[in-house]
């Protein structure tokens, strides 16, 4: 996979409709070209706002890539063509509000057209599109607006090229001083899945005018049709699992017919629900469109996050013929080339649920979730996300993206974005974990070019902690510190959960320093300081009742994994936290839950902290404890009929959080052994075992930046524990510190201990 540094457009020029109201309006733009034979033309699109991109009446792709003002991405489409006339044709959304995709800004497209190195002319025509009224409803406040359409208004086939625009203005030109990079993701909208109905039948309205609260009188509809005559048809679909994406319907219909389709992650009374939960705000996750008569295609511009998805059409039933259905899945990632298997199938399943969850977390970023808020929260993507990636693809472009644009949403005083590039905020443990990702992406790739690059910031960032570096470790405003749902902070004046998470920091910026060969000086000083502050803590909360129940799970799990707790203490800590996990929901029904985000109480456990404090009981010989714990946690997920993870051990948040992915990068990494150590050569891995009891396992482990894999073997047998690896390409590994080349088969066996 190529890392070459996109290229530049020298963006001068823009184009809008001459329209003042930029709030949940429609455009349409029409570019006519021709090619004198049959050609592969590089279409490049920049735009501020949400685009379709049709070519001859073909959809070939969509926009644009989220990007911070400072740093805008074009994106190219390469189509073939024959000779003659051909049209572009772009449906472009100004949504006019803040999202968690992009800032609200004055709207614009950029297009042109390329033959080969050669400029293609092309005539622009546009009209603000009619039909689309305005700000019906948002999704939700961290999301755009719901598509509310009478299609009778809108010009028939306008992405056609036979298509008469000769009554459609010319752009109004918008003077642009712009270098936007050349994007090197590319966002998919796969092949269309065909749709079968887990249920359908007839309905009857139990509620209100239509637009006096579309989703209650969705919900409200009688799918029974009890009361009255029915006033129309419903059907309910099952996605498989959660997705982003679009409905695609081909309805022949009456002439105003209307037809409304709707999203939800999970049934409530076994119907499906247009409400987000968890939204700050009022919810619609939903679409209505009024027929313009016979055969028809009915898709909505704006994609939406759902696993169960209903269409309801209003008219007689007998005039109403469903032609086609299907579902346009918006994603990055296609199948994974890493896998796992092992004798305990049921640990398969969760390392396959967690793929799945990341997959459908991935489009232009990794994402917190695709219903709530399609959101680049760096803290969840470059933790468990960037692990998750690294055992299942070799491709980790997304996250490239993601350090970057965190880096250039910085505060003023330099510490990273943790959500960007749309709606920012700061939090101080995730420019923390921000650091800590540069240096382990570095181990995966071997890319030193990108370290330089964000250097500068990094260097920023930490000298935003260390100003605030006391006698008493951090205070004062470093952003929200998210440790953990339901963490409650220790006694005193500084926080140690973020002080231990930024002393994790501090350790990788030593490395990042010394690897590029810079001073390390003042990260070593700040790290021996903070030690110190740490360990007073640790020693003064344990001397209270010599028991680690005061210092809480994550202080105490923080701690294991930074090798703070003393030699005599370590037994204890490792069975607290145990019996932590063992006392809390759902290795305990009995136990509390974490019902909503206000929730703090200290006998909680949940997926997200689990990828700190399972991977501190590996690594200090727990291995078995752990793997009951993904027996008996995310199996209970499994149980619930959930096909993607939950954001939390209980029901009531989003049910597909990637963040919640832990045991998929811990089984491949912590069974299989293989660590990419890419800083140290390429196609190196780093050999550690782990202690656990299960007699076989398997699995493909990718090489980062390659589409190649390593085949591992992990099994059992007179009494020894075996390693068969298998590799088409030549591979380093590093047991202990000596390195082992190989192309081929090769096998290491240690004793069983």
């Amino acid at each position: 996979m190529s890392t070459t540094p996109p290229a530049m457009w020298d963006l001068k020029e823009a184009m809008w409709v001459d329209e003042t109201r930029h709030r949940d309006f429609h455009a349409a733009f029409r570019g006519e070209f021709a090619t004198p034979s049959s050609a592969s033309v590089r279409i490049r699109l920049l735009s501020s706002c949400p685009t379709l991109v049709f070519v001859d009446g073909n959809w070939i792709g969509e926009g644009p890539v989220r990007w911070p003002r400072s740093a805008p991405e074009f994106q190219v489409f390469k189509v073939p063509v024959n000779s003659g006339k051909h049209v572009i044709a772009i449906h472009a959304h100004s949504e006019g509000v803040d999202t968690r995709m992009m800032v609200q800004q004055s709207p614009f497209v950029a297009c042109d057209v390329q033959i080969g190195n050669d400029p293609a002319h092309t005539s622009w025509k546009t009209i603000g599109l009619p039909g689309y009224s305005a700000e019906v409803r948002r999704i939700n406040p961290q999301l755009g607006w719901i598509d509310w359409c009478d299609t009778r208004r809108v010009p028939l086939d306008w992405q056609s090229i036979s298509f008469d625009d000769s009554k459609w203005d010319a752009p109004t030109r918008i003077q642009l001083n712009a270098k936007p990079l050349q994007t090197d993701v590319v966002v998919q909208f796969r092949e269309p899945m065909n749709l079968q109905p887990v249920r359908h039948g007839l309905f009857t309205e139990g509620f209100g005018y239509e637009a006096d609260d579309p989703p209650v009188r969705f919900f409200l509809r009688d799918l029974e049709a009890q009361h009255g005559t029915p006033q129309g048809v419903w059907r309910r679909y099952d996605l498989g699992r959660v997705r982003l994406g679009r409905p695609l319907f081909t309805l022949d219909l009456p002439k105003g017919a209307v037809v409304e389709t709707a999203h939800s992650e999970s049934l409530a009374g076994g119907r499906v629900n247009p409400w987000i939960t968890l939204s700050t705000g009022s919810s619609c996750n939903m679409d209505h469109f009024v027929a313009r008569g016979r055969p028809q295609e009915f898709m909505p511009h704006t994609v939406k996050g759902g696993r169960f998805l209903e269409i309801h059409v209003s008219c007689d039933p007998k005039h109403i013929h469903i032609l086609n259905e299907r579902f346009v899945e918006r994603t990055y990632h296609d199948h994974p080339t890493g896998t796992f298997h092992s004798s305990d199938r049921h640990l398969a399943e969760i390392w396959s649920v967690g793929v799945e969850t990341y997959r459908a977390c991935s489009e232009d970023t990794v994402i917190d979730n695709p219903t709530r808020e399609r959101g680049e929260w760096i803290g969840d993507s470059l933790t468990v996300g960037l692990e998750n990636a690294a055992v299942a693809y070799g491709d980790l472009r997304l996250f490239r993206r993601a350090i970057s644009q965190a880096a250039a949403c910085a505060r003023s005083d330099g510490l990273v974005a943790g959500l960007c590039p749309g709606t920012v905020s700061y939090l101080s443990t995730y420019a923390c974990h921000w650091v800590t990702a540069n240096v382990r992406m570095w181990e995966l790739t071997g890319d030193k070019s990108f370290l330089e690059a964000m250097y500068p910031a990094a260097d920023r960032n930490l000298k935003a902690f260390s100003s605030k570096l006391g006698n008493d470790g951090l205070s004062g405003d470093l952003g929200w510190a998210f440790i953990d749902w339901g963490y409650m902070g220790n006694d005193g004046p500084s926080d140690m959960g973020l002080n231990m998470i930024y002393l994790g920091a501090l350790r990788s910026m030593i490395k990042w320093s010394q690897g590029l060969g810079r001073s390390s000086a003042e990260h070593e000083e700040n790290a021996k300081r903070l030690e110190g502050i740490v360990q007073r803590y640790l020693s003064s909360e344990y001397a209270k009742n010599g028991a680690w129940k005061s210092i809480g799970l994550q202080r105490a799990a923080l701690a294991l994994r930074l090798n703070l707790v003393e030699a005599d203490k370590l037994s204890s800590c490792l069975a607290f936290i145990t019996a932590h996990y063992k006392s809390c929901f759902p290795n305990d029904p009995t136990a509390p839950n974490l019902a909503d985000p206000e929730t703090a109480q200290p006998r909680l456990i949940t997926p997200f902290f689990s990828h700190f404090a399972l991977a501190a009981l590996w690594e200090h010989g727990e291995g078995d404890f752990v793997l009951n714990q993904y027996r008996s946690c995310w199996g209970w997920a499994l149980s619930q009929g959930l096909t993607t993870w939950p954001e939390v051990f209980d029901l009531r948040w989003s049910l597909c959080h990637q963040w919640s992915g832990c045991p998929t990068w811990q089984l491949s990494r912590y069974i299989l052994g293989l660590w990419p150590r890419q800083d140290l050569g390429a196609n190196t891995f780093e050999f550690i075992s782990h202690r656990n009891s299960l007699h076989l396992a398997t699995g493909e482990v990718p090489i980062p930046e390659t589409d190649l894999t390593v085949s591992v073997t992990a099994s059992r047998k007179n009494n020894r524990r075996i390693w068969e690896f298998e590799s088409k390409t030549p591979v380093r590994i590093r047991f202990g510190t000596e390195f082992s080349e190989f192309q081929g088969r090769y096998e290491h066996s240690e004793p069983l201990t």
